[in-house]
């Protein structure tokens, strides 16, 4: 705009600042002729003034618009002060410095391109079919079972373990992060907790599927391994005893523990009192420590040194480990070294077997960004309630589940309700949502709705249409069978003139204002304009609603922000 404005203002073209040198064939901004010059005649085919050698001058004079005066010469007031050129040695340095970078930059891309599949690469991945989610989701409450196996898989593995085990489910600890990322909960499963399993279809290296029967009354780690089970028969365990369904797994052996340790440099623990386990090999002194490698290794499977020396009392001091790391892995000094962040990828993606849904290296990224966007101190760590098992009268080595405390906590996981204190919503979310409840409300009878199940229990849709018909009055219902896909949430759409009938459903249902969504109606079976409820998984049952406050479970538990010493 100033060269323009500069330009205007002495009735000189814009375009015309700049010239071609006919010495060197390139664009110049014009300079000020050094001295008196002859006018230039606008004739066509005049040639310009030479100097006394008979060369031409280094660049032509310029053009001036018609009718324009000619500009004074140097010294006179008004004239222009010559503007100095680049050299051209900076010129070609700076394109060759340009050049330089976009070769690096492509070069890099390339490389990091080449680096994320030799990643992909590194994953292993198994088909559990029906028992987990098709895809990863980051709009929605998630949950990944995390299984560390007993099998003697990797190098100086040899002396761990049962030398005969297939790779049971030592360590499980079941991960639920919440749809709004405000906390997650860590719930270990014991490996000793009597359940059932049920019936587990697998799918063998030829493509071809072998359902492996189910046992009653066994220990837990009995879902993985033994028989050709895989981690899907774990995940259905879970479901089939806790009622959570589980959407995703992750699989570690030793090495693992051992690698995952050393890319971050060591993992700071606790212990109350000296340790120096015969059989884990755990020598450390009383206060904090830095474990890594084969000590973390040892670290997570000492339980003669801790509590009561059982599994229990060891499923604690893992937890405060699994703290530990997460803190190492999410502080500044791992996140901004590029060594590290590359040494953890190497380890993460060579130690992991997952789900083929979540088996690529973006995936994976996702699920970590996700889960980094949870306060630590919202992360709580607990463990499934449980009591001796009552059929062993001699020795004690199994239990079962405290009735009085679990099916709480498994609601509490379900309902996304944290187990640690988030902050509210904030206040103009809860206004938006009031708002979609205020107004009248239409009649029973006047409510058109199609019942989906999206994520309930089977028979769920059809259980709630002949509550509605028979308890509620709403007999403009039907069953629309099972929806396109699941839901974290339970749903209803309704059209702009159906707020009415919206309202009084959401109030029948104990349905929040986030749960309306305002959109477009379907056709009914008469052809008539119908909302469309559609049931989610965290639908509790004909006639209970949703918004029915959850009985808090009065569990043990600990946060991923809090350092504590194992004793």
């Amino acid at each position: 705009m100033d060269a323009q404005r500069r330009g205007r203002g002495d009735q000189i073209d814009p375009a015309d600042q700049w010239v071609l040198n006919p010495n060197t064939g390139e664009y110049e901004l014009r300079l000020t002729p050094s001295g008196t010059q002859s006018p230039v005649s606008g004739t066509r085919g005049s040639t310009p003034p030479t100097r006394a050698g008979g060369t031409r001058t280094d660049v032509p004079p310029q053009r001036r618009r018609r009718g324009a005066p000619e500009e004074p010469p140097p010294g006179r007031r008004g004239g222009r002060r010559p503007v100095q050129q680049k050299p051209k040695k900076a010129k070609k340095a700076l394109m060759w410095t340009g050049g330089t970078m976009a070769f690096v930059l492509v070069a890099a891309g390339a490389a990091g391109y080449i680096y994320l599949r030799h990643l992909e690469g590194n994953v292993t991945t198994t088909d559990v079919g029906s028992a987990g989610a098709s895809n990863f989701s980051k709009d929605e409450a998630f949950s990944v079972l995390i299984i560390g196996t007993d099998k003697r898989t990797g190098e100086g593995n040899e002396g761990y373990g049962d030398k005969g085990s297939s790779g049971h489910a030592d360590t499980t600890i079941l991960l639920h992060v919440a749809e709004d990322r405000s906390n997650a909960t860590a719930l270990s499963i014991p490996r000793d907790l009597i359940v059932n399993i049920p019936d587990c279809p697998t799918k063998l290296e030829d493509g071809s599927e072998k359902v492996v029967p189910g046992l009653r009354g066994v220990r837990f780690n009995r879902s993985l391994g033994e028989s050709g089970r895989d981690p899907g028969c774990t995940m259905r365990t879970v479901k089939e005893n806790t009622g959570i369904q589980v959407d995703h797994f992750m699989m570690a052996d030793f090495n693992a523990v051992k690698t995952l340790t050393t890319a971050v440099d060591g993992v700071d623990v606790c212990v109350e009192k000296p340790v120096n386990d015969k059989e884990s090999k755990l020598v450390l002194p009383a206060g904090p420590s830095k474990v890594e490698g084969e000590q973390a290794l040892a670290f997570v499977r000492t339980r003669k040194s801790f509590g009561n020396s059982g599994d229990l009392d060891r499923i604690k001091v893992q937890q405060q480990f699994l703290g530990s790391l997460m803190r190492k892995m999410s502080s500044g000094d791992t996140l901004t070294s590029p060594s590290k962040l590359l040494k953890l990828a190497e380890a993460a993606t060579k130690a992991l077997t997952v789900d083929k849904a979540i088996g690529n290296v973006g995936t994976l990224k996702d699920i970590a960004l996700e889960l980094k966007k949870v306060p630590t101190k919202n992360i709580a760590f607990t463990t499934v309630p449980v009591k001796d098992n009552p059929a062993e009268t001699v020795v004690k080595a199994t239990v079962v589940l405290e009735e009085s405390k679990a099916p709480q906590l498994f609601d509490m996981i379900r309902n996304d309700v944290s187990l640690t204190e988030v902050k509210q919503r904030k206040k103009k979310e809860k206004d938006a949502e009031a708002a979609r409840l205020k107004g009248t409300k239409a009649p029973a009878s006047e409510v058109r709705v199609r019942i989906l199940n999206g994520g309930a229990d089977p028979g769920s849709a059809q259980k709630t249409l002949q509550y509605l018909q028979v308890e509620e009055g709403v007999t403009k219902s039907e069953n629309g069978g099972n929806a396109p896909a699941e839901l974290a949430r339970t749903t209803l759409e309704y059209a702009p003139g159906q707020a009415d009938q919206a309202r009084r459903l959401a109030d029948i249902m104990g349905l929040s204002g986030s749960a309306m969504k305002p959109g477009e109606s379907v056709r009914n079976a008469q052809g008539l304009p119908a909302m469309t409820l559609t049931l989610g998984k965290d639908f509790k049952g004909a006639g209970v609603k949703l918004d029915a406050p959850v009985e808090t479970a009065d569990v043990d538990k600990s946060t991923a922000d809090k350092v504590k010493c194992a004793s």
